[in-house]
């Protein structure tokens, strides 16, 4: 398994993060970059300083329509960037990204020092023909903001605990982030598997979907959620369009593992 960590002190402080549970319209880019200038001018202002994060494939939907696809120097990546430098906050979500003749379903991590880290979709919605479009990420990327250790997924990620399993030691993470694009026919496995992660991994697990219906007539029943690292919810919301902030907290985490080390017992493993 390949890491990319950046992670140079411990938790400080609580962190606030920002979940935009939102309606996306169809291969639109430029709607949607209004509509969430719209959300995001009546939270995000209020509190500097914050994590931001936007569904998968935010600015086109769940799309196999590759044309859309943009460079890093794209609209999309630098909109995120005037965004999160307006907003004093880090702005995440994912973007169809070009690169080298492919197309990657990528996780934008945007500071508003205008530096950003990427992760790849590791695992691509076969079903949907996800992988005929779009090519495979090929490393787990935690990022560090404030002493806190996120690990970022995307979506179809949930369903495979391997690449998620949290690892006592430098690759450590505190919170577990998937940004989604879930369909409402299978909410029952989103549900489900996302304090089952927060449970095995002992950590924070913040899953943000979109709501609202798709260019394929798929319809998506938000249900954005945030677990504590017992796996007991701490916000939960049905399938209205939402923006909501939460503050977490990493001593009441290091207390719980502190109190019940179960990752130390776990098996070691590798994934070549």
């Amino acid at each position: 398994m390949r890491f990319t960590i950046n992670c140079l002190v411990p938790m400080t402080q609580p962190l606030r993060f920002t979940i935009v549970q939102s309606d996306i319209s169809w291969e639109a880019p430029e709607l949607n970059f209004r509509h969430y200038e719209a959300l995001l001018a009546q939270e995000v202002t209020q509190y500097p300083l914050q994590v931001v994060l936007l569904p998968e494939l935010f600015a086109t939907g769940f799309s196999m329509n590759t044309a859309l696809a943009e460079p890093m120097k794209g609209p999309t990546v630098d909109w995120m960037r005037s965004m999160a430098r307006q907003h004093r906050c880090i702005l995440s979500g994912s973007v169809m990204i070009r690169e080298d003749d492919r197309i990657y379903n990528r996780f934008i991590w945007m500071q508003p020092d205008g530096l950003c880290h990427t992760y790849d979709k590791r695992h691509l919605f076969a079903y949907a023909g996800e992988d005929a479009h779009y090519t495979a990420g090929d490393r787990r990327v935690i990022v560090q903001v404030m002493g806190w250790k996120i690990c970022l997924q995307i979506c179809y990620d949930l369903r495979f605990p391997v690449w998620s399993r949290n690892v006592p030691g430098p690759s450590q993470y505190d919170v577990l982030v998937y940004i989604a694009s879930w369909p409402a026919r299978r909410a029952l496995a989103w549900n489900t598997l996302l304090p089952a992660r927060a449970i095995e991994n002992q950590a924070f697990v913040i899953g943000v979907n979109r709501t609202g219906p798709d260019g394929n007539e798929i319809a998506y029943a938000g249900d954005s959620a945030v677990y504590g690292p017992d796996g007991s919810p701490m916000w939960q919301v049905g399938g209205s369009e939402q923006i909501h902030s939460i503050v977490l907290d990493g001593a009441m985490l290091q207390a719980f593992r502190d109190q019940f080390p179960f990752l130390r017992d776990a098996d070691s493993f590798s994934l070549l």
